[in-house]
């Protein structure tokens, strides 16, 4: 039997790709992720701000739940119910040099988990992470179960 796939990460899925534009100017989208936070202006204005966490936070609303609301991807250490193991679709925090990084777990290997996230390569991409950078897995109350 197969695992389904939340809404949420169906959502997640149709994003791959978005990118931030170089150079001046912003993509649309991003922006949109961006002001699904409490970020603010000009913050919210402009792709080449860290937007992992409102990528999580916008497809979550997309959805109907409810995220952080915080551009901290440290926010989701909190959130939500917290996982023994990954779960297709769940929220993965990972430290990484100088901060933390937040995506949805599509699955693992003996290396780590594999990430679909914002702001990875500067994209909405799928990237491997390795197990020692993971330090949480959560599940939305709302979908608990």
């Amino acid at each position: 039997m197969t695992e389904a796939v939340p809404k949420w990460l169906q959502i997640a899925r149709g994003e791959l790709g978005q990118a931030e534009v170089p150079g001046p100017g912003s993509n649309p989208r991003i922006v949109e992720y961006l002001r699904s936070t409490d970020l603010g202006a000009p913050e919210d204005r402009r792709d080449e701000t860290p937007w992992c966490s409102a990528f999580v936070n916008w497809c979550l609303e997309q959805a109907g739940l409810r995220g952080t609301g915080s551009a901290a991807a440290a926010s989701w250490r909190r959130w939500g119910v917290e996982l023994e193991e990954g779960r297709l679709g769940c929220v993965v925090v990972l430290t990484r040099p100088g901060g933390n990084h937040v995506g949805f777990y599509e699955g693992e290997s003996d290396y780590g988990v594999l990430v679909l996230g914002g702001n990875q390569g500067d994209r909405v991409s799928r990237r491997w992470f390795p197990w020692e950078r993971v330090t949480n897995f959560r599940w939305p109350e709302e979908g608990a179960g």
